[in-house]
């Protein structure tokens, strides 16, 4: 068993991973009737985009000897506005900072590699995707 998610009432769970202990709380986003004071699921996925984007390069620059601390991803997920409720778009900016230096070799590899994350593959292929370098 990977994780325990146990509702609290209020629109909220918590999520506990079992293996480390982790605890995650989500709420009900505004526009479905919580409050929005934590990740909603729907948050989640997109945030689990990124990350798995973010880790999956940085495992690789490890490997090419590149300095990847503080790139940094910005998400936006877009729900759509049709029935049934869903995220129809999300968008990632990624952002490499100052001291990043690749060839474009490299980048190209590091390029392929956040656009095959497992969780990309993962997605529904109607969920459009914007995703954006920043060299």
């Amino acid at each position: 068993m990977t994780c325990e998610v146990i509702y609290k009432g209020d629109l909220r769970t918590e999520m506990k991973h079992l293996q480390s202990g982790t605890v995650i709380e989500t709420d009900a986003p505004t526009d479905n009737m919580g409050k929005g004071e934590r990740f909603s699921p729907t948050d989640l996925m997109a945030s689990s985009l990124g990350s798995c984007m973010i880790t999956t390069m940085a495992i690789r620059a490890a490997d090419m000897k590149l300095n990847f601390d503080g790139t940094r991803i910005e998400m936006v997920k877009i729900m759509s506005t049709d029935a049934p409720r869903r995220v129809a778009a999300i968008k990632a900016d990624l952002y490499f900072t100052e001291n990043f230096s690749a060839t474009d070799e490299q980048k190209e590899q590091l390029l392929r590699i956040a656009r095959n994350c497992p969780v990309e593959k993962s997605l529904h292929p109607d969920i459009k995707l914007d995703v954006n370098f920043h060299w």
